[in-house]
């Protein structure tokens, strides 16, 4: 048996950069990773994904660049194998970075393997046994795949591996509108693929507001996504060199099928009963605010807590970690307010509480809206798209949550992040002096527009 002072299983956003500071306090870190580090972001997530989105966006621009008395003769021709190399580069990059990194890291130890808990602080790995007083769980999520009829007949797509496709689907099924597929339906019908996208819900992007996710249809559907929502029933049956899908409602010619219809954790094989970790009826392992679980000296981070499915989150939780077993604060988790982007394009920027979500809470509110069509960065780059949406509390005077869709939603956001995380009040934010031009600019003009509602 190998002891060390810790022991984190999983290489994702949270264990590798805790493990990290344990190593630099001193201690004897077991870094153990099943596959490969950097976890689902760096290998399956935003940097390939994100990557792949610029190409589209390229390809998007390229077609549409006459409206700007820019003339491109011939047609558009996409080249997979170098969008999917260059995907591959930026992935690699980064997982090969981390690799150095530890490698450099006297007291860090990399183990490549499937780990399993023995007892509390005991995990074997490779048919060798390690021991340590703390153990960090960041083992991530995976797709979920639904048992619907036909399903293991056909060849699927998850999002991990559309990432590897070299070719161009002739028609793209996306069976699931929310986050994931979204941003695959906008890429491949960019690539120029038709795209179709299948949802079982009454809207697209079922977390956010009403508007919203009306908004976010019509930007898809402009740019010709066939978009089918309150689908109650979906089988699939090979076709020839295809796929068909068929709805209650439609009949779908598919070269090719994406399921995204979620992720699920990977808790189930980590042998949690032998330690006593205690999970939900979802399989994400239940933590208290400062991410412990049920069993003293085990921790979970990441999206295997389910507080978060995002890189940043996951960064988070090891922040919190971090700062509360090294350096004596006493962060919480229940302190994060949860922001979050939607990558097509026009990026979603969120953050805070919807709508909805504000108005159930039985507080007064105020609501202020303004279309991108009114600002004046959105009308010189011929992107109006979308429009700002802020949320306050009519008594507090506090920021209660905000939505950007639209021309550098994702960043803009930010303005309103800060000032939520900092407890500013939503007049005091008024009296910036922002640049012009910049979309940004007019975060103080929505904010002077708030009404009560």
């Amino acid at each position: 048996m190998k002891s060390f002072d810790a022991i984190v299983i999983g290489g994702g956003q949270a264990g590798p950069f805790l493990a990290a500071r344990m190593v630099e306090k001193g201690m004897k870190v077991a870094l153990i990773e099943r596959k490969f580090l950097g976890g689902t972001c760096v290998n399956a997530g935003c940097m390939p994904t994100k990557t792949l989105v610029a190409s589209a966006r390229a390809a998007y621009v390229a077609r549409n660049s006459a409206v700007y008395g820019v003339n491109i003769p011939g047609e558009i021709a996409i080249d997979m194998k170098v969008v999917r190399a260059r995907a591959e580069t930026v992935t690699m990059n980064a997982r090969n970075g981390l690799i150095g990194w530890f490698a450099g890291m006297d007291g860090m130890t990399v183990i490549y393997g499937h780990a399993r808990f023995e007892d509390p602080k005991t995990v074997s790995v490779n048919g060798e046994t390690l021991t340590a007083p703390r153990i960090f769980l960041n083992v991530g999520a995976r797709p979920v795949i639904p048992d619907l009829p036909g399903i293991n007949d056909i060849d699927y797509l998850t999002s991990t591996s559309i990432i590897h496709l070299d070719t161009l689907p002739r028609h793209l099924a996306v069976i699931g509108g929310s986050y994931i597929g979204l941003e695959f339906a906008q890429m491949y019908r960019r690539f120029g693929t038709e795209v179709s996208v299948i949802e079982h819900g009454p809207k697209l992007a079922s977390r956010e507001d009403e508007d919203i996710s009306d908004a976010i249809a019509d930007v898809l559907r402009s740019e010709g996504i066939d978009i089918h929502t309150g689908v109650s029933d979906i089988a699939f049956a090979r076709s020839g060199d295809g796929i068909t899908v068929a709805t209650d409602s439609a009949r779908i010619d598919a070269s090719h099928v994406l399921i995204a219809t979620g992720r699920k954790p990977n808790t189930d094989d980590l042998g949690l009963d032998a330690a006593g970790v205690i999970t939900d009826k979802h399989g994400y392992i239940t933590v208290d605010d400062r991410l412990a679980t049920n069993v003293e000296g085990i921790w979970a981070l990441g999206d295997c807590n389910g507080h978060g499915a995002f890189t940043h989150t996951s960064y988070n939780d090891f922040e919190i970690a971090a700062a509360n077993l090294l350096d004596g604060a006493d962060r919480k988790l229940s302190s994060r307010i949860l922001a979050y982007a939607l990558y097509i394009d026009p990026p979603l920027g969120r953050v805070g509480m919807t709508e909805k979500q504000a108005r159930a809470s039985g507080r007064k509110i105020m609501i202020s809206t303004r279309p991108m069509s009114r600002v004046g960065r959105a009308n010189e780059r011929g992107e109006t798209k979308g429009f700002m949406k802020v949320i306050a509390d009519a008594e507090t005077k506090k920021i209660l949550g905000a939505a950007i869709l639209g021309i550098e939603g994702d960043e803009v956001i930010h303005g309103i992040i800060d000032a939520m995380n900092a407890g500013t009040t939503y007049p005091a934010l008024q009296w910036s002096v922002p640049i012009h031009p910049t979309v940004s600019e007019l975060i103080p003009t929505v904010l002077g527009d708030l009404k009560p509602v």
